[in-house]
C-alpha cells in the first residue's frame, strides 16, 4: 500500500519547528483530563516510558512534577534539547520508537499525540514495542484516529500526517499483545476532540 508522501516527513517537520511547537504547546494542556487520570493510576515514583515525548511540555512535565520517573523517547534532536533544558534530571533518548528495544520495562507506556503520526503498518509494529516495555500490571495510553485511513492536517503551512487503524483492529492488537482495554473514547469533547485508548497489561 502506498501512503501520502508527508508520512515520511514527520520527524523533519517537528525538528525544524521544535521551538514554535514548544511555544504553542507548553502551556496548553487541553487534554489534562486524561493525563491526570493516567498519573492517578500509578504509584508514586512509577517509571513511565513516554514515546514521542516531543518537547516534554506539558505532558512529561506534568508527570515529572507529580513524582513520576519519566523516560522520554523522540526522533527529534531539537525537541529533546528542549526536554533536557527544562528537565535535566530525567532521561531523554534520541531514538525511533518504531524500533525501540531498551531492554527494560516500565510501569506505564504513553504514546500521546505521537503514535497517530505513524503509517498504519508502522502502528501495527508498535504493539510488540508496547509489550516488551511493559511490566505486568502496566498501564498503556495512546491516541488514535476514529477509523482506518489517513488524515492530513497542517502545521506552520506544511502538511501534517496522521493515520489510524480500525477500532476493532486496535482491540485485536492490544489483546494479542497482552493488554486489556479499560476505556476507549472517540473524539472526547473534554480533551480537544482526541480519540483515546487506555489499557492495562494484567499482572
Amino acid at each position: 500500500m502506498s501512503y501520502h508522501p508527508s508520512a515520511d516527513q514527520i520527524i523533519d517537520l517537528y525538528d525544524r519547528h521544535a521551538t514554535t511547537w514548544n511555544t504553542l504547546r507548553a502551556n496548553h494542556l487541553t487534554d489534562s483530563k486524561w493525563i491526570e487520570r493516567f498519573q492517578s493510576m500509578l504509584a508514586p515514583n512509577a517509571k513511565v516510558l513516554d514515546l514521542g515525548c516531543g518537547s516534554g511540555q506539558p505532558v512529561a512535565r506534568y508527570l515529572i512534577h507529580n513524582g513520576l520517573a519519566v523516560t522520554g523517547v523522540d526522533s527529534s534532536p531539537r525537541m529533546l534539547a528542549i526536554c533536557q533544558e527544562h528537565s535535566p534530571g530525567n532521561e531523554w533518548i534520541h531514538a525511533d520508537m518504531r524500533w525501540l528495544d531498551l531492554g527494560r520495562r516500565f510501569d506505564a507506556v504513553l504514546a500521546w499525540n505521537s503514535f497517530f503520526h505513524l503509517k498504519p503498518d508502522d502502528q501495527r509494529r508498535m504493539f510488540p514495542v508496547f509489550e516488551r516495555h511493559a511490566v505486568p500490571g502496566a498501564i498503556l495510553m495512546f491516541t488514535s484516529g476514529t477509523s482506518h485511513g489517513e488524515a492530513l492536517g497542517e502545521f506552520q503551512g506544511e502538511t501534517l500526517y496522521h493515520a489510524s487503524l480500525d477500532p476493532q483492529e486496535y482491540r485485536s492488537q492490544l489483546r494479542d499483545h497482552g493488554f486489556e482495554v479499560i476505556e476507549h473514547v472517540v473524539e472526547d469533547p473534554q480533551a480537544g476532540g482526541l480519540t483515546v485508548w487506555l489499557a492495562c497489561r494484567p499482572a
